[in-house]
């Protein structure tokens, strides 16, 4: 006669939030690479050369050039807020991760479309003029055979990333962990004090790290191999 099988029941706990953990800890690790690259692709590209044309002078032709800068601010004005606005996005929560999330992506947005923005509105053949000008000491400079190379399509680039950056936030953030802060650790108990916790390969500045050692954060349940 044969005993009733046991009540062998699996805990499903672990196995169900490791899916959601894993899909959390990638859209963290996607987001922040996104906006990584394209804050820095936005500043590198507003520093390059726009714009060229050529200054006609009774002498001759002189060549001249601009750069993003000089064209217009707002794309690397707008990189560097949304760069901030990467940092603080997982530093706070609730709330203040909607509102720092939606910022986030209005830089990206302001980025990508200011740079097209400012060569097909006339401001890049504006500043080559007045580029003219200052060159030739005349109080207006006239400049023919304009044209304008790739960086303002970068810029316009790497405000799309910013932007994808704020959306992944503004979608996932509310399962991302904050950053921790050293007042969180200041109220350890005294044994407690004098050890120091396992990393949380789930927080922000430790995706960070893994980033910065050539590391994929998104592979493996929890950072420790098998």
């Amino acid at each position: 006669m044969t005993s009733p099988p046991p009540d062998a029941t699996p805990d499903t706990t672990p196995a169900a939030s490791s899916p959601t953990s894993a899909a959390s800890r990638r859209t963290l690790a996607a987001a922040a690479l996104c906006g990584a690259i394209g804050a820095a692709a936005a500043l590198v590209a507003s520093g390059r050369v726009w714009g060229e044309g050529t200054a006609v002078l009774a002498q001759g032709e002189l060549p001249v050039r601009v750069t993003g800068g000089e064209v217009t601010g707002l794309p690397s004005a707008l990189a560097l807020v949304g760069l901030a606005a990467l940092v603080a996005v997982f530093a706070v929560r609730r709330a203040g991760r909607t509102l720092v999330a939606a910022l986030l992506a209005l830089c990206g947005a302001g980025t990508a479309a200011a740079a097209p923005m400012a060569v097909w509105g006339g401001q890049g053949t504006t500043a080559l003029e007045a580029e003219a000008a200052e060159v030739t000491g005349l109080t207006h400079g006239g400049v023919e055979a304009v044209s304008f190379g790739p960086w303002p399509w970068v810029a316009a680039a790497g405000g799309v990333l910013l932007l994808a950056a704020g959306l992944l936030a503004l979608r996932h953030g509310h399962a991302w962990p904050a950053m921790s802060g050293r007042h969180e650790r200041a109220g350890a108990s005294g044994p407690a004090r004098g050890r120091r916790p396992a990393p949380d390969p789930e927080r922000p500045e430790e995706l960070w790290k893994a980033l910065d050692r050539g590391e994929d954060p998104t592979a493996g349940g929890g950072g420790n191999g098998a």
